[in-house]
């Protein structure tokens, strides 16, 4: 990804430019009051005859007329993050929100313009590759499974997303494309902006629309947004290096356990192609089990993460991480922010049964616990019941959730944790332990957080739901920051689909 956008080249670093920051005009004032959307977990093309992804982006479309910009939380592209499954799973979807939206099969996926500023992350479907032999076997059987779709359709094509290439050719200002000669009027024309007496790229909407990164930040009306990219922080901690990290004979014997489902629902998937369902119900019973196979291979690549810590580990991104501890400490010094936001796709708090346990998940509590832990310590006496973050934003758990941690002991106290994973993909159900996420506080039991909202799968058989999910987020005018969350749901009932309201809930 350094290499994709030149990272500290030499025209770069002589111009003095920030290459995490990026400036676009949302016509709001000082302080002013706006909204924005959030959407996750969408880019699914699955679906052939009823698509929840297009359903959520009508319901934003209905609800988001004068947002001032919208966030992905990330998997933007199911299942491998492929560029040519950038057409159908991405850019038909989201039609109006694209400059020439009116005809979208004309539309590279590389050369894509937004009419409304888009600010995605990085998920792990967007990093994902197939093996050679897999991708050939993928590609040539593609016509068999349009057929058969969605039985067997694995939503893959011919090859993955080469590392996060497609997620960069499509999103980002991909300078590694631009001749050595032409670099420095690119860098003139684009990266004319100035914030916090640095030079950065700025954001055009209908002209130019490109990130600068794969992390990043803006600031609008006094709000600093900061988005990341966890999938090069989530490597599980060491097996059995801290109470909350299970040992290897537990994960083992989990593995185990897994594999013997992961069977089980194979032949159960192949048992809904070949039974006597009408093609309604087939439609709706393969995509249940789809969903729970990618469940089960999910936990089962979570665990071979946990066992696998030797030299091939995936290093962790610490460069990354100590640029935001340096940028929230900034922020917290300018006068001129009166907000925090931040934006990542795996959910350091989540009660969606398959995620809430795993190690990535763990991981990337810890890992920012850390650095908000060094925020605290560097702004000083500063009071314990402000949080440091306003909102984090999150994915990957495929639901639509409000947690609040409490008093944890360390600098993610007392934050709002929002995850919208729900918006198109495979839902997935709240873990039976219930809604308070236990832990330690100062070596004593506690309670560290509470879900006060969760939309996802729940019911079973004809009293079976799937609500997919969106979000509108209004700031208030003033001081201090004042969130509102309001969420958009949309569900299959009956053959049609029906809209849910939903109560506004004030975050603070």
């Amino acid at each position: 990804m350094n290499q994709r956008v030149r990272w500290s080249h030499a025209e770069i670093e002589s111009g003095q430019i920030d290459q995490t920051r990026l400036d676009f005009d949302s016509g709001v004032g000082v302080d002013g009051a706006f909204s924005f959307l959030v959407l996750g977990d969408s880019g699914t093309g699955r679906h052939r005859r009823h698509c929840p992804q297009r359903k959520v982006a009508e319901l934003l479309l209905r609800h988001g007329k004068r947002a001032s910009f919208i966030l992905h939380t990330g998997d933007v592209v199911y299942q491998v993050g492929s560029s040519e499954q950038y057409q159908r799973n991405f850019i038909l979807p989201y039609r109006e929100w694209l400059v020439g939206g009116d005809q979208p099969r004309r539309i590279s996926y590389d050369q894509m313009t937004f009419r409304i500023p888009f600010f995605p992350v990085l998920g792990n479907h967007d990093y994902y590759d197939l093996p050679p032999p897999l991708g050939v076997l993928s590609g040539l059987t593609a016509p068999l499974r349009y057929l058969l779709s969605p039985l067997i359709d694995l939503d893959v094509g011919w090859h993955g997303s080469h590392r996060g290439d497609a997620f960069a050719r499509a999103f980002l200002d991909y300078l590694q494309d631009q001749p050595e000669t032409g670099l420095a009027d690119h860098l003139d024309r684009h990266y004319t902006s100035e914030v916090d007496g640095a030079r950065c790229l700025t954001y055009r909407p209908d002209r130019f629309t490109r990130l600068p990164n794969r992390f990043y930040s803006f600031r609008v009306a006094g709000l600093d947004v900061f988005a990341l990219d966890s999938n090069t922080f989530n490597q599980p901690l060491a097996v059995g290096s801290s109470e909350a990290a299970p040992t290897q004979d537990d994960l083992l014997a989990l593995r185990q356990q897994l594999q013997r489902e992961l069977g089980r629902m194979r032949l159960a998937l192949g048992s809904t192609w070949m039974g006597s369902l009408d093609r309604g119900d087939q439609d709706v019973r393969a995509d249940d089990l789809a969903g729970e196979l990618e469940a089960i291979e999910e936990q089962l690549n979570d665990i071979d993460k946990q066992l696998d810590q030797g030299d091939n580990a995936q290093s962790v991104d610490h460069g990354q991480l100590d640029w935001l501890r340096d940028r929230l400490v900034a922020s917290w010094r300018n006068p001129a922010v009166r907000g925090r936001i931040l934006v990542l796709h795996h959910p350091p708090y989540v009660t969606e049964a398959t995620k809430w346990f795993q190690g990535q998940t763990l991981a990337v509590r810890h890992r920012l616990r850390q650095v908000l832990d060094q925020v605290a310590a560097e702004l000083g006496g500063r009071d314990q019941r402000q949080p440091l973050l306003n909102l984090v934003l999150s994915g990957h758990a495929h639901c639509l959730e409000l947690i609040r941690t409490g008093d944890t002991g360390h600098g993610d106290a007392n934050i709002p944790w929002v995850i919208c994973g729900g918006s198109g993909y495979s839902l997935r159900r709240q873990r039976p332990e219930g809604p308070d996420l236990g832990g330690s506080v100062d070596g004593q039991a506690a309670t560290l957080a509470r879900s006060e909202l969760f939309v996802g799968r729940s019911g079973q058989g004809a009293r079976l739901r799937r609500p997919y999910s969106a979000l509108r987020l209004e700031v208030a005018a003033g001081r201090p920051l004042r969130l509102t969350l309001n969420p958009l749901v949309t569900e299959r009932v009956n053959h049609r689909w029906e809209q849910t309201c939903l109560e506004p809930i004030p975050l603070g």
